[in-house]
């Protein structure tokens, strides 16, 4: 394989990235070029939605090809092109070969919740001081412990102590982590669900790698009252969803979302005013956990 790089102004992104696909480019990524640097941005967007810009403003355009041939000629095409004008070509390289199962795992140290909580990968020992531990590998699904908002809501379910004799949902589910966690914590009566079928499986496989006890389906399956809601979703679903969530907590019961970015704290408060009074619980790398008592 062979990586031909490219720079490129925002306003030209995507005319490159177009072509680069009609070129046979294998993928096409596109990377901040001032990243770890004082001009890096960020950009924060939402699936379904229109991504905020289509790129940054000095671009880094890497694409892949099956052959040095291919990348070079393709580098020499765009040259060509009127809409090249303020990119740059910065090379062709060959993509060393890796060990990439290793070289994935290398990336998934375990994760602390708290100094007695940990998520581990299956290729780890748990840390001395972890008394308890969900046994989670990177997968298909959302949801491994590495993100701001899915370490807000362990830490939350933390928080709180022994679950015993609570019923919990967990809401858009994605790998199960959050229903495992509340698991962990003594409750008994969960439901997981999640629009997509193999989030669905993923959490019935986790759950029964970490040998607890959970049901998981679709939407559908959530059904009455519960003390605990936990939705680790985005804002705009979180919002659509108010009325449905607020619905499935019990009286004195929490309603505990995530997935919000900071700025975005008071629409969601609007949007929940009819139902509960939401406030920020805790905050985590421009991410916000937003909670209620019912």
């Amino acid at each position: 394989m062979f990586e031909l790089r490219l720079m490129a102004p925002e306003d030209r992104v995507e005319m490159v990235s177009d072509a680069l696909d009609a070129l046979d480019a294998l993928s096409v990524s596109v990377e901040d070029a001032d990243a770890q640097t004082d001009a890096e941005q960020a950009l924060f967007g939402e699936p379904g939605m229109p991504p905020p810009k289509e790129g940054w403003q000095r671009s880094r355009v890497i694409a892949l090809f099956a052959e040095e041939a291919l990348a070079k000629e393709a580098a020499s095409v765009l040259a060509l092109q009127d809409f090249f004008e303020g990119c740059a070509v910065l090379g062709v390289a060959p993509v060393p070969d890796q060990d990439w199962v290793r070289l994935t795992q290398s990336q998934f140290a375990p994760v602390e919740i708290t100094p007695e909580f940990w998520i581990v990968p299956t290729w780890h020992e748990p840390p001395a001081q972890a008394s308890r531990v969900i046994r989670l590998d990177p997968g298909l699904a959302f949801g491994t412990g590495t993100h701001p908002t899915t370490r807000m809501c362990l830490r939350w379910i933390a928080k709180q102590g022994a679950l015993a004799g609570r019923r919990v949902l967990d809401y858009g589910c994605g790998s199960g982590i959050l229903a495992i966690g509340a698991a962990k914590f003594g409750a008994s009566d969960i439901d997981a669900v999640d629009i997509d079928e193999a989030a669905v499986s993923s959490t019935m496989r986790n759950a029964e790698a970490n040998g607890v006890q959970l049901k998981a389906g679709l939407p559908e399956a959530a059904q009455g009252a519960y003390d605990v809601v936990l939705a680790n979703i985005l804002a705009t679903p979180l919002k659509v969803l108010a009325p449905l969530l607020r619905s499935h907590v019990a009286p004195g019961g929490s309603l505990v979302l995530a997935g919000i970015l900071e700025r975005q704290a008071e629409e969601l408060q609007q949007a929940y005013a009819p139902y509960a009074a939401l406030e920020v619980g805790d905050s985590e790398d421009g991410w916000i956990l937003m909670t209620a008592r019912c």
